[in-house]
Formats: C-alpha cells, sequence, structure tokens
C-alpha cells in the first residue's frame, strides 16, 4: 500500500516521530542519512492529539522550525494516510501536521528498518548463533506487543508490518493455563498474546499468579514489578513472563521463516536484561517438536539503542527523497 504523499517536497530538517501508547518521542534529521537530533520524548497523556504533540515539540524542542518532510511511526494500524493508535486514544490523518511531504509506518516496522543500522552496543545476544543474513523478525512489549518482519529484496529490503500481538497467548506449562483460566474468570474471554507480554500485561501476570498461588498482591506498576525481583512473586511474574515470550517468539520465527534473526524491542526488556538472559526464555524459543534444530539456528538478539524507531523512520525517509533509480522501489537500502 503506498502511504507516500504524491507531492515530494522534502526540504530539510526532517521530523522523525515514534508514537507509543505512553511516550511520543520526536527527533529532527538536518541531512540525508543523518542520525536523529533534537530528540525529546513527551508523555503522550499531556497532549490531546497527535498535531498537539508535534506543534508542542516543535515550538519547545526544535526552535520553532518547520519541516519539510515527516515520517511518524505509530503504534496501532494505518491505512493509507489515516492513523488509530490502539492503546492511546489519538486518530486522523498525517495530513493534519501541515508537512508538505508526510509518511505513516507501523512503529515496528519503523524498528524493523533500523535493524541493518544497529550493531555493537546497540545489541544484546540473547541466545543462538550470530545474526545471519535472510529474513529478520522484530518484536517487543511495551505498553502494547508490537511485531514486524524485515525481507530480503532485490536491491535492499522490504519491511513487513502486522498485528501479531493480538493472536491468542501461546501458554504451555500447567502453571500458564492456571494463569489463563484466572484471566479468563475476570473478564477475559480470549486472552491475546498482548495481554500478558506488556508493561500492563506484567501487572495483569502479577495479579493472576497472585491469585493461582493464593496470596494476596499488592498494587504494583510494571517499573515495581521489574525493580522488585527480591520479592517471591515478582521474580516468579518476570520468569513466567520471559518463558511465554520466548514462545511466542518461537512462533513469530516460524511464522515468518526468521532465519536472520530474531530481534526484540519494546520498553520492557531493556530493564531486565541480565534477568531474560538467564531466564527460560531460550529454551522456550527452541521448543516446538520436530522443529529445535531450525530455531536453534536463529539468533535471538535483544536491541538496546535507546531510539531505534527514530533512526529507521531517518532511515525511511533518507531512501525516499535522496533521488536514485533504486530508491524510487519500495524497498530499503541500507547504508
Amino acid at each position: 500500500m503506498n502511504r507516500i504523499y504524491p507531492e515530494k517536497g522534502g526540504a530539510l530538517p526532517w521530523l522523525v516521530a515514534d508514537i507509543g501508547g505512553t511516550n511520543a518521542r520526536f527527533g529532527l534529521v538536518t541531512s540525508p542519512g543523518a542520525a536523529p537530533e533534537r530528540i525529546a520524548v513527551l508523555a503522550g497523556a499531556d497532549h490531546a492529539t497527535l498535531p498537539e504533540a508535534v506543534a508542542a515539540y516543535l515550538a519547545d524542542h526544535a526552535g520553532g522550525v518547520r519541516p519539510g518532510a515527516a515520517c511518524v511511526a505509530v503504534a496501532g494500524p494505518i491505512e493509507g494516510e489515516s492513523y488509530r493508535l490502539t492503546n492511546l486514544p489519538w486518530e486522523g490523518s498525517v495530513r493534519d501536521l501541515g508537512i508538505p511531504y508526510a509518511v505513516l509506518l507501523n512503529d515496528f516496522e519503523a524498528l524493523a528498518v533500523s535493524l541493518p543500522h544497529l550493531s555493537g552496543d546497540d545489541l544484546v545476544s540473547l541466545g543462538g548463533p550470530a545474526p545471519a543474513h535472510g529474513v529478520k523478525a522484530v518484536l517487543g512489549p511495551g505498553t502494547g506487543l508490537g511485531v514486524a518482519g524485515l525481507v530480503p529484496a532485490e536491491h535492499g529490503w522490504t519491511p513487513i508490518p502486522g498485528e501479531g500481538g493480538h493472536v491468542t497467548v501461546p501458554v504451555l506449562e500447567a502453571r500458564e493455563l492456571e494463569i489463563v483460566r484466572v484471566l479468563h474468570a475476570q473478564g477475559l474471554t480470549h486472552v491475546q498474546a498482548e495481554h500478558v507480554l506488556s508493561g500492563p500485561g506484567l501487572v495483569r501476570l502479577h495479579r493472576a499468579l497472585a491469585a493461582v498461588n493464593g496470596v494476596a498482591a499488592p498494587e504494583v506498576s510494571a517499573s515495581d514489578i521489574v525493580a522488585r525481583l527480591d520479592d517471591s512473586l515478582c521474580a516468579e511474574t518476570v520468569e513466567v513472563f520471559c518463558a511465554i515470550l520466548g514462545s511466542f517468539a518461537g512462533n513469530v520465527a516460524l511464522t515468518l521463516g526468521a532465519r536472520g534473526g530474531v530481534y526484540l524491542g519494546g520498553g520492557v526488556l531493556p530493564r531486565i536484561v541480565d534477568r531474560v538472559r538467564a531466564s527460560h526464555f531460550r529454551a522456550r524459543f527452541e521448543s516446538t517438536p520436530n522443529l529445535t534444530d531450525y530455531l536453534s539456528a536463529i539468533a535471538t538478539t535483544l536491541i538496546v539503542a535507546p531510539q531505534p524507531a527514530l533512526t529507521g523512520a531517518a532511515a525511511w525517509l533518507t531512501q525516499q527523497l535522496t533521488p536514485a533509480p533504486t530508491h524510487r522501489r519500495k524497498t530499503y537500502e541500507p547504508a
């Protein structure tokens, strides 16, 4: 689907944005191929609409500049120039920004585009061999659960957005089945992966585990849970979270044929890197009958770069606005 305006102005600077269910991240690109600058993170709840948040960023953090182009990555489905966020009550058209050339991407589509630009300290191995060439997958828990793919093409890469976080939660162990029964009893008739594999999902999982264990659950936030791993219930919550995430990541790898690696992003995992590496995540990732060898040959890698979706949005604008024959293709050419 073509989500690009036909009028290609593209005068510098360019605005890049990553709009999640909690935070709206912005930056400016001052030359093609450059990293975003003047990065600022605004609370989505402080602004009624996306245009209002953009105006606040440009006025308060970007010296009042008027961008000639924008790439806005949003956490939710997009249709042409229209967007609707899944976990924030913002919807509308990218044209409402008043920027001559503007494009929408799904937030994990932008994260997928960033993958060829990440290396070194941007990444932490979660097991398996070094990432290889081939189809890549990216997923991650934040306010929601995002999923996308990156497919090799003749002249680069094609990002594949999706809404994989809304598939049925992949539970295997008896304890996990009990958790699903509790969530059913609490009103979730269809327990989706996002219901447990997200920041709000951690809180939901904590309460459900307390019910399964027959203990009282204090009111805690996701931040509280990952900060209190000396507490037995918080530690168990994170362990179950990582195990289910491993199964989910394995399902994504099998669905996309992601022999080029599975990358994990989002706001939750970088805070518990050591715990994820010590958990059953990788064992559950590989534990599909008859295809363990297939999965064991796929790398799992955690993205710890601070604003990777902004990197992806900047790369997408460079791809689309840099005059060259290959740039007219709907693929992404890595630098």
